[in-house]
Order: structure tokens, then sequence, then C-alpha cells
């Protein structure tokens, strides 16, 4: 087990570097520069600023000072926001898309969940055909517009829910739905359809013909079998709506991670877009972590002891 795990830990190490290394040179191969504007500064503006950000230098140099800062988890100063490092933005804005993000997944698990084994055990029934209707129309109308129709109509219409911040539990109504219900539409879906495959397994029939009850057979066996492909969907999923949507941020005027991004990116402010990377990076390459040993917990036949075969 220690073996393995610092095998992993090695390996998100490696793979952070590695989108690091990449969005970097994507940066810096892209026309431009951050203080690039339509009206020139003059060169001896110019030439002190670059020279200050090392700017002037080769993307080797540049390279090369940025990871000497980075290996002391200072993610550099923002070209743009004059006076801010990229450290304080991310915390300033993470928490925002993070509280939005772990209330989004309770949305999505809490209801996607029980409304795909419900659906399943509805077959081609009403019930079965009403979720399912339901669930087409979430994963087909697109965020930003599901998100601009509540704005008008719960929001500007009806004065139900508040348009933008986050200040009380209401202004989290819009931006999780909005967030959210694509996921919900597609996790319930996906537990329908690989409840309904497993409901017809052999195991599943000898079990029934043993006396076991429904409700057992529903969460020790194909419940337990379903939640592999779901947790295999949900754990990219997890670490993108942690980090911010900008779609939502944007519409609901959330100051979280993903708008900064955005904003970031149109300002070709070279560290605040490697800094938010590196932090979804993280996030993911540590879900995914998480997610090897979910796998190991849920189905016995799953052992990290055949991620260890190779070492021996």
């Amino acid at each position: 087990m220690g073996k393995y795990l610092i095998k992993r830990m090695l390996g998100i190490v490696f793979g952070l570097i590695l989108v690091i290394t990449i969005t970097f040179v994507l940066l810096h191969a892209m026309p431009g520069g951050p203080f690039s504007r339509e009206k020139a500064l003059p060169e001896p503006i110019q030439a002190a600023i670059e020279e200050k950000y090392h700017l002037n230098d080769s993307i080797v140099v540049q390279y090369f000072y940025y990871m000497k800062d980075f290996l002391k988890l200072k993610l550099g100063p923002s070209y743009r926001k004059i006076g801010f490092s990229v450290n304080e933005l991310i915390h300033s804005g993470f928490p925002n898309s993070a509280k939005v993000g772990m209330v989004t997944l309770l949305y999505i698990v809490l209801i996607g969940f029980p409304l795909g084994v419900f659906s399943s055990f509805k077959h081609n029934r009403w019930q079965d055909r009403l979720i399912m209707a339901v669930t087409t129309l979430g994963v087909t109308i697109p965020s930003f517009i599901l998100g601009i129709l509540i704005i008008y109509i719960f929001g500007s219409r009806l004065h139900w829910i508040p348009t933008h911040g986050l200040k009380t539990w209401k202004h989290y109504i819009g931006p999780v739905i909005t967030i959210g219900s694509f996921s919900l539409a597609y996790v319930s879906r996906l537990i329908r359809s690989n409840m309904l495959e497993i409901l017809q397994e052999d195991y599943i029939k000898a079990a029934r013909a043993r006396g076991l009850t429904e409700h057992r057979i529903l969460f020790k066996h194909a419940l337990t079998n379903t939640l592999i492909p779901t947790m295999a969907y949900l754990t990219p999923t997890i670490a993108t709506i942690l980090t911010g949507s900008f779609i939502a941020e944007n519409i609901f005027s959330i100051p979280g991670m993903g708008s900064m991004f955005v904003e970031s990116v149109g300002n070709r402010d070279y560290t605040v877009v490697i800094g938010a990377t590196a932090i979804y990076a993280l996030i993911l390459f540590l879900m995914l972590f998480i997610a090897d040993l979910v796998y190991s917990l849920i189905d016995p036949r799953i052992k990290l002891q055949n991620e260890l075969r190779g070492e021996g």
C-alpha cells in the first residue's frame, strides 16, 4: 500500500507539472501578450514592464523563473490586476466556487440517484416516462439558456430568488440549478440504464430465487454495481463544479474561479490562467485517486494489489 500511495503521489506531481508546462507553452505561443493593448505603451515603459516580469527573456528562462516560484507554492503576480498575486486572487475566488460546487454536488446526488433508481423500478410506466421526459430536457437545454430563464422568470418576473451574489441560501438556488441540472439528468439516466441492465443479470435472478427481499437485492447487489460507472462520470464532474462554472458565475455575478479564469484568458494574464488551470488539474488528479480507492471498497473484485503487480 505504501508503494502504491507513493507511486500515485508522484504521478500527481508529474501530471501537474506536465499540465503547467503545456499551458505555459500554449499561452506564450499565442499572439500578443499581457501588456499588448490597442494603444501601445511608450517604448521605455513597455521595456521596463517586460524586464520586471522577465517577459523580455526567452521562454525557457521565463519557464525556469515560474517553476522556481511554483515549487515554493507561489503562483506569481497578476499581470493585469496590479498589486494582487495569483495566490490572493485564488484565495478570494475559490471559496465562492467551492461553496456553490458543494451544494451543486448535493443537488446532483440527492435528487439524481433516487430518480434513477425509482425510474428503473417503474420501467415503462408513466412515472418512468415522466422522469425520462424531464431528464431529456435537462440534458438538452444549454446551461446558459437555463440560467437566463431562471433569472428572467423566477428573479425578474416572480421575484422569488435573488439574481446576483451569494449572500443568503436563496442566492444559491439559481446557480446550483444552472450548473447541476445537466449532470443530475445525466446521472439519473445513467443509473436507470445500468439498473435495468443489472436487474436482468443471472445473479440477480438467483438472488430472487433464494428468497432475498427486493430491498436487499436493490442496495446489496444492484445499486452497488451501478455506483462504479456513476463514479466514473462524477469524478471529473466534481473537479469541474468545485473550480467554478464561468457561465453560471457570469450570469449570476459570482466572483469565483470560473469568471476569473475567463477574464484572465481575455486579458492574457498568463499567471492567473496557469494558476487556475493548476488548481483544476490538482483537484481532478486527487478526485481520480479517491475514486480508485472508492472502487476498491464498492467492488471487492477491484483490489489495489492489481496495481502493485507491476511493481514486483
